[in-house]
């Protein structure tokens, strides 16, 4: 009797244990649905992006097929969530990979799930399924407005015409003259009237004539006129400033060649109003290991108090002292969640091709009426947004046009100025 018994619970346990082995296996499937590649592609983008590529080595390996050459799905979830605890353990995968990057320990992700973890993998996945793109052109489409103003403009424009109607004056007006003195000379003139008639044009006689002087008072009035204008409309306009930096850190080559999100150093951007300066701790996720004689690098060594011979900090620090490029005055208000959070707004959109900039420079105006035309011709995303169904449905009955920002309020003062 207790044979059976003993017997039907080893049944039961290897029932349980086969489920529970069979539950596992199937949790740990990666996922094809393309909500789970979407997902995974913002995790990647933001997280994973500054290490590593999918089909092309980084500061990491390249991660197409890492499914297939890492010994099982559980194997990568555990690496994922803590790298070091793998390696320490003599695991000789993990040791492998640890040793051929000379020793650049990945950051461990802990508070990611496996469903996170699964879907970057599917992400992954899909993206190396494609063919490879062509190499990106050199000139990239970026929404900017660059120049020197609308008011500049249109003083050009009012000066240039102005300039062009006296031309025309002084053209009609030498024909009116050349008319009347083929008119005169066909008259009976006494001699001193066909002199003054017939006098020659000289230098003299040009420079003192009152048509001249006008013509010269005009455009120097004008010139000078043009000059202040443009100078009241550029106080406080800073395009194309571009200060030295303490540490030369350069955009093109983090944003460009090595593509990491804007987001991924610049963490207030997608909840607060400032996009903040990046904390020197996100520069030691690489630089701990990486570029470690770089001059620049020993800067922020110093500055944070690290000694990479040791691999400790000291306790001396000192602030780094970085120059602002982008400042808007204290009477207006913005906020960077709003636009890029919100709205979507890519980073590129004011701060132009900050990818391919070595020392970032202020690329937009940033002026009020800038602002103002990016309000008048950007469309409001309404895209599964429940918020604007109606709002939207009432504008597209009025207007027969897509909504745009200056439509939900954009234009207001108090928007800005408060």
């Amino acid at each position: 009797m207790m044979k059976d018994r003993l017997s039907d619970l080893v049944k039961i346990l290897t029932i349980v244990l086969f489920v529970t082995t069979s539950i596992t296996s199937f949790s740990q499937e990666i996922p094809t649905d393309a909500a789970a590649i979407s997902a995974g592609e913002a995790l990647f983008n933001g997280n994973c992006k500054s290490c590593h590529r999918v089909k092309q080595k980084l500061v990491g390996p390249a991660l197409a097929g890492v499914e297939g050459r890492a010994p099982s799905i559980s194997w990568i979830l555990e690496w994922v969530k803590n790298p070091a605890k793998k390696i320490a353990s003599g695991d000789e995968y993990a040791n492998k990979i640890y040793n051929e990057y000379n020793k650049s320990q990945m950051t461990a992700f802990t508070s990611y799930t496996d469903a996170q973890i699964l879907s970057i993998l599917a992400y992954v996945k899909s993206e190396a399924a494609k063919p490879d793109a062509p190499p990106p052109g050199k000139d990239p489409q970026v929404t900017g407005e660059t120049g020197s103003g609308v008011p500049s403009s249109y003083m050009n424009t009012i000066l240039g015409g102005m300039i062009l109607i006296l031309v025309l004056m002084l053209v009609i007006l030498g024909l009116i003259v050349n008319a009347l003195k083929r008119f005169l000379n066909q008259k009976e003139l006494t001699a001193e009237d066909a002199e003054v008639v017939n006098s020659p044009y000289t230098f003299s006689s040009v420079t003192r004539s009152t048509g001249f002087i006008f013509l010269v008072t005009f455009l120097v009035a004008s010139i000078g006129f043009k000059t202040v204008i443009d100078g009241l409309y550029s106080i406080g306009v800073q395009q194309d400033y571009q200060p030295k930096q303490p540490i030369a850190f350069s955009h093109k080559l983090h944003a460009g060649s090595y593509e990491i999100n804007c987001k991924y150093c610049h963490t207030g951007v997608m909840k607060g109003k400032q996009a903040n300066i990046p904390s020197p701790n996100i520069c030691m996720n690489c630089h701990t290991q990486i570029k470690q004689e770089s001059p620049e690098i020993q800067k922020i060594y110093a500055a944070i108090g690290y000694d990479p011979k040791t691999a400790s900090y000291t306790g001396k620090q000192k602030p780094i002292e970085w120059v602002r490029i982008h400042n808007l005055p204290d009477l207006a208000y913005f906020n960077h969640a709003q636009h890029v959070n919100v709205g979507g707004i890519e980073c590129q959109t004011c701060h132009g091709p900050i990818q391919e900039m070595e020392v970032v420079k202020q690329y937009s105006l940033l002026t009020m009426g800038w602002c103002i035309d990016c309000h008048r011709k950007t469309e409001v995303n309404t895209k599964d947004n429940a918020y604007y169904d109606k709002l939207n449905e009432l504008h597209l009955s009025a207007k027969k046009s897509k909504m745009k920002v200056e439509d939900i309020g954009g234009l207001e003062c108090a928007k800005c100025h408060y």
